[in-house]
């Protein structure tokens, strides 16, 4: 009789330590779809993007959904697997789309010679807002749009940044 009130309370146990590890999982996999295709925080950190971003770091929402429809365009800031090192991330300004032709200057710190290129379809050049200190496009060339990984949409923090990022 003391075996069954047991193995009835056990049982009660183990139903609610399920139950409570399905709804755990189920938050998980809700978490990493919209992490994943709806929008994420990122931290963004460095000097190319100055003055529009903070060399320290800032945190940005990013919205995944854009980049996967088409619609981002010149002057979207986007975050770009880079094409040099593809563990890593990079935050640049769309500058140029498929089709349009951009002149930009090569080296910046020690010269004014320019150089022009049409953007191939279904590429896009992107730069750091800060030129002297930026690893992009004119580096690297354009970039497949298949690498944008999101647009950013809202600086989270430093709290006296909060808000659009322009």
């Amino acid at each position: 009789m003391r075996l069954l009130r047991n193995m009835a309370q056990w049982r009660t146990i183990a139903k609610e330590a399920l139950d409570r590890t399905v709804i755990v999982g189920k938050f998980l996999c809700f978490l990493h779809c919209t992490n994943t295709y709806i929008c994420s925080p990122t931290l963004v950190y460095g000097p190319s993007m100055l003055p529009t971003l903070n060399l320290t770091g800032d945190v940005l929402l990013t919205e995944h959904i854009s980049a996967r429809l088409g619609k981002v365009g010149v002057g979207d800031i986007v975050l770009v697997r880079s094409p040099e090192n593809p563990r890593k991330t990079v935050t640049k300004r769309i500058v140029g789309m498929g089709g349009d032709r951009i002149t930009f200057l090569v080296d910046p710190k020690n010269t004014d010679r320019c150089h022009t290129v049409v953007v191939p379809k279904g590429h896009v050049w992107i730069q750091g807002d800060n030129m002297y200190a930026s690893n992009d496009s004119r580096h690297f060339g354009p970039v497949p749009y298949g690498l944008i990984q999101g647009k950013v949409c809202f600086r989270v923090w430093p709290p006296d940044g909060f808000g659009s990022v322009e």
